[in-house]
């Protein structure tokens, strides 16, 4: 377990690096979905949304941008700083462990329901969808492990 100065082991760092990853792809693809509703800008036809409710992708891009987007940055910031949250804090999963490291395993959970929700949906199972589960399971097990866990212990 290599630990750098300020005492984060590499897998800390990896689990920050995932979160981000995460976050800011979202940030991104739920924003380009909000400026264009109707798909246009990440080149997605409306027809695949004809198994669903909506009528346009905004909603799901102000999901998209909010719950997969925003959260995982904020998270990975809390993750950063050790800070405690602002709205939160009381949500865990696991009293022993930081609040920040329990909504990293929620992420996890989260990325994983909506892409199933997605294919499902969609009735089409993508590259992209398998790519975005195994980054969910992938979220949950560097989460999950040891040392992660203990550095992130109160």
């Amino acid at each position: 377990m290599t630990r750098t100065n300020n005492g984060k082991t590499v897998s800390c760092f990896i689990l920050i690096i995932l979160q981000l990853f995460l976050g800011i792809g979202a940030v991104f693809g739920g924003g380009a979905l909000i400026l264009s509703p109707d798909g246009t800008l990440l080149h997605m036809p409306l027809y695949l949304l004809k198994y669903t409710v909506f009528d346009s992708f905004l909603i799901p891009g102000i999901i998209l941008f909010s719950v997969l987007g925003v959260y995982p940055i904020y998270i990975a910031f809390l993750l950063i700083f050790e800070k405690p949250m602002f709205i939160g804090e009381r949500i865990r999963f696991d009293a022993s462990a930081s609040a920040a490291w329990n909504h990293s395993l929620y992420i996890g959970f989260i990325l994983i329901g909506w892409i199933t929700i997605e294919a499902y949906l969609m009735h089409d199972i993508v590259f992209i969808h398998v790519f975005y589960i195994f980054l969910g399971l992938a979220i949950q097990a560097v989460t999950v492990l040891p040392s992660v866990k203990k550095h992130y212990s109160i």
